[in-house]
Parts: C-alpha cells; sequence; structure tokens
C-alpha cells in the first residue's frame, strides 16, 4: 500500500478552492503518478467554503506548522508580510515542505526562507509564483541547469498586458481597459501592484537569483509601470511600427547585474510584441542554449493550480531539493548596477498649444545641447484644433540624459503633456 501524504491547504479564495476541487477529483491519478496516497488532511481560511469533518478544518492557520502527520503546508494567503510570512516560516522550521504561488513573500525573504529549508531538510517550492502557468522555475532549475544563463527578460504580468492590448485593439482609455480587467477577473479589486510594476519586479528578482545563480537583490532594481500610458501613446506607437509592453528584464555583465522593469516600445514583427491578452512569455539567452522562449497564461485559477500541483507531486515523489538550486552560502557574489549609464533610444511626446510651434525648434534645441540626438520627429494633430503632438525618437543617448531632460521639460508649464518611454530591441 501507498504511504499517505498528508497536505494542508491554507487559503480558499478562488486559487485555493480551485486547487481543494482539483485535488479531490484528480486524487486517484495523482496518487498513482507520485506512488503516494495524496490526503488533503486539513484546511484553513477565514469562511468556511465547504464541508468538512470538524477534525480536517483548522480555526487557527498556524496550528499547522505543529500538526505532527500533516507532511506539506500549502500557503494561499498572499501578501510578503503578515500571516503568509509566519506561516511559511513556522513551517519550515516545524520541518514542513511548503509550496507556495506567493511571490511577494519570495521575493522578500526567499533568501532566509532558503536557509531554513536546507538546514531542516524540506522543500520549498514556488513554481505558481513566477508567470503562472509557463513551467519556468522548473524549467531554469531542471531543464537549464547545466546553462550559463546571461540574460532573462519578457511579458510577465497578464493584467498590464491585458490592459494595453485593449487600448490597442479595442480603442480603450486606459480607465476602460482597467474596468473590463477587473470585470473578467484579470485585475484585482485593488490593481495598484500590478499597475506600477511592482507585480514585475518580484518576479524578476526571482528568476534572477535563479538564473544568476545569486542572493535575491531585493533594493537595487528599476520599476516603473503603465499608469501614465494613454490611447495617443499606444495609436502613436502603432504609427510607428511598435508595441507598448510592460517589460521585466535582467541582464549580467562579467560581474554586475542589472535589474529593470518599464514600459518600453518594441518593433510590432517581433515575438514579444505579439503576446496579447493575458499571455505571458519569458526569453533566457545562455550558453550553451543560445536562447529560448517560453509562452503561457499567467494567471488566473487554472494556470496556478497547474503550478501548485506539479510542484506538489515533485514533492510527493520524494526528493529535496534546494530552494535556488545552490546553497545560499555558495551564491556567487554580483555587484547591481544602476541603469543610468545604459544607453536607448526613446520616443519622446511633448503636446503643445497650436499657437506655440516655435517650440518645437527649441525643443530640438534643447535636446541637442543635452547630448540627445534625433533619428526623426512627427508633428500630430488632435482631433481638436488646439493642440497638436510632437513625437521625436532619438538616437541612443544615456538613461541619465534623458531623465535628466524630460524632468526639466516637465517643469515647464507651457507643456500640456511630456512622456518618455525608452525603445527596448527584444
Amino acid at each position: 500500500m501507498n504511504r499517505k501524504f498528508n497536505i494542508a491547504i491554507i487559503g480558499l479564495g478562488n486559487i485555493g478552492s480551485y486547487l481543494y476541487t482539483f485535488l479531490k477529483e484528480k486524487r486517484k491519478i495523482l496518487s498513482k503518478k507520485s506512488r503516494v496516497d495524496l490526503n488533503i488532511s486539513h484546511i484553513c481560511d477565514k469562511k468556511r467554503k465547504f464541508k468538512v469533518s470538524k477534525n480536517k478544518w483548522l480555526k487557527n492557520y498556524l496550528d499547522a506548522p505543529k500538526i505532527k502527520e500533516i507532511d506539506l503546508i500549502v500557503e494561499l494567503i498572499g501578501g510578503a508580510e503578515g500571516p503568509a510570512k509566519k506561516l511559511v516560516f513556522s513551517a519550515l522550521k516545524n520541518k514542513k515542505h511548503v509550496v507556495t504561488a506567493n511571490k511577494a513573500l519570495i521575493a522578500k525573504y526567499g533568501n532566509q526562507l532558503a536557509k531554513i529549508a536546507e538546514k531542516n531538510k524540506v522543500n520549498l517550492e514556488y513554481e505558481a509564483a513566477v508567470c503562472g502557468g509557463i513551467p519556468v522555475i522548473r524549467g531554469i532549475k531542471d531543464g537549464l541547469i547545466t546553462n550559463q544563463i546571461n540574460k532573462v527578460y519578457g511579458i510577465f504580468n497578464g493584467t498590464t498586458n491585458f490592459i494595453l492590448s485593449s487600448m490597442d485593439f479595442d480603442k480603450l482609455d486606459f480607465d476602460l481597459a482597467l474596468k473590463k480587467a477587473q470585470k473578467l477577473g484579470y485585475a484585482e479589486r485593488n490593481p495598484k501592484a500590478d499597475l506600477v510594476g511592482f507585480d514585475v519586479a518580484d518576479k524578476l528578482r526571482i528568476l534572477s537569483a535563479l538564473c544568476f545563480n545569486s542572493t535575491i537583490n531585493y533594493k537595487n532594481i528599476y520599476i516603473e509601470g503603465i499608469n501614465n500610458i494613454d490611447q495617443k501613446d499606444v495609436q502613436y506607437s502603432n504609427q510607428l511600427g511598435f508595441k507598448i509592453k510592460l517589460l521585466g528584464l535582467a541582464e549580467k555583465n562579467n560581474n554586475t547585474i542589472v535589474q529593470k522593469v518599464f514600459p518600453a516600445l518594441v518593433k510590432n514583427n517581433s515575438s514579444t510584441a505579439k503576446i496579447n491578452g493575458v499571455l505571458n512569455n519569458v526569453i533566457l539567452e545562455g550558453k550553451p542554449i543560445g536562447t529560448i522562449e517560453m509562452i503561457g497564461e499567467g494567471a488566473g485559477p487554472k494556470a496556478t493550480v497547474s503550478a501548485i500541483s506539479s510542484d506538489i507531486i515533485s514533492i510527493m515523489k520524494g526528493s529535496v531539493k534546494l530552494p535556488f538550486n545552490t546553497s545560499i552560502k555558495e551564491k556567487n557574489k554580483y555587484k547591481f548596477r544602476d541603469m543610468l549609464n545604459e544607453g536607448y533610444e526613446a520616443y519622446l511626446r511633448f503636446d503643445l498649444d497650436v499657437k506655440n510651434t516655435s517650440l518645437v525648434q527649441n525643443i530640438i534645441r534643447k535636446l541637442k545641447k543635452s547630448r540627445i540626438y534625433i533619428q526623426k520627429y512627427k508633428k500630430i494633430n488632435f482631433n481638436s484644433s488646439k493642440f497638436f503632438s510632437l513625437i521625436i525618437i532619438t538616437k541612443q543617448s544615456k538613461d541619465l540624459y534623458l531623465r535628466r531632460i524630460v524632468k526639466n521639460f516637465k517643469n515647464k508649464k507651457i507643456y500640456k503633456c511630456v512622456k518618455f518611454i525608452r525603445i527596448e530591441k527584444v
């Protein structure tokens, strides 16, 4: 008879509820594949969403790590602090395996949690924390383990990609595109973490640590979201042969790493430009593999539960793996550099009063004086005859110079709007 393997699911929101139902329905086949008898021994949530026997229901989530027969705890509470943090730290200290979809927790406390897991010889798995249904974590940890990866980038957030796609194809304004995403369940009621880039940043921190065999670096990262992108930017980008995408990108060069999250114009014939809706993509560059791209749904119960159940089965099969492939003590030491000295071509937009056409030459002179040179520029009239947009595509310039001049322009009240979006060659 197969050994019984007891699982506790803590948190029964959309993901937790779907996981509970899925594991119950698939119990026999999953037990057969792992050669272990999968058993949901305990569940816990603020509200009872399933009829279960009293001995399975936990009133206090922190009781789970203390119950001897529980082998594995699935944390689906969410958030980097509070209950989720307390539960996972306690579970690992009590020698319980942990599976989580909590990217914020892993990004902030992954180094500490990995140390505890290593010490107590238990697994900490987090496939569902990065890009949902794309098996990128296991792909890096196992399938690409012999490769030296130097760059990882892509679209890591389905919510923002859906919003930008809706602005593009449905011609919706930002606010309407966000409401549509919320109505369809692709955006949270409070979508701030997605819109300002925090969600992508957490995923990028985790991917950087795995790809470059480094510890997670929480502080040294540039983060910019899509909350300043409007319908005109999307339209103008299309006219220039680009699409706007929120990118996460990390690159290792010698002994330094740069981590950055920002909206970028990408050529409309690139593979990344063609990733629309809630899809994500992850592109890895390394040796000897060259370039490899993974595409799939980045969010939603089905994609997330696919990743969580994969982690559960991996643990049930019996092997204990280091959370980040290498012991925390043996990680490579890198410096994390700022992107200020990196070069970018850029999209600049100035909305001007038609009475101030003389400002065009003035802007061009100021850019040249700031060592920012122009590839081409275009004047586009609004439907209203009162204003027009001056769109400039610059030659490659230091990010420092671009940020500085845009800040100076924004301080002048004569411009109705000043925009700066980098162009990324992916």
